[in-house]
């Protein structure tokens, strides 16, 4: 299977993104998820097929989401927690 995909940038949350099949846009998204994602950022259109790699995202779990709900939300990687502490307590970074 392969889709021709549209991905777009979250301009509220870092390393948040949108991927959604190029001929139905972002009319398969939730009006919802829309209003929290923020105004979207077009950054790349490709073809996503299953041998393709991707850099943060499993990509039979990107098709089968876009096949069934019209969209697929790749969240930021969560943070480690000790990480975050260290920066809260050390005032130089």
């Amino acid at each position: 299977m392969k889709i021709l995909c549209d991905i777009y940038k979250s301009t509220v949350e870092d390393d948040m993104y949108l991927y959604v099949p190029k001929n139905k846009g972002l009319s398969g998204a939730p009006q919802t998820l829309l209003d929290m994602f923020g105004k979207p950022r077009h950054v790349l259109t490709t073809i996503l097929q299953p041998d393709k790699k991707l850099a943060r995202a499993d990509i039979t779990k990107v098709l089968e989401s876009l096949e069934k709900q019209g969209f697929y939300l790749q969240m930021p990687a969560q943070k480690e927690t000790y990480m975050q502490e260290i920066n809260t307590r050390n005032s130089k970074l």
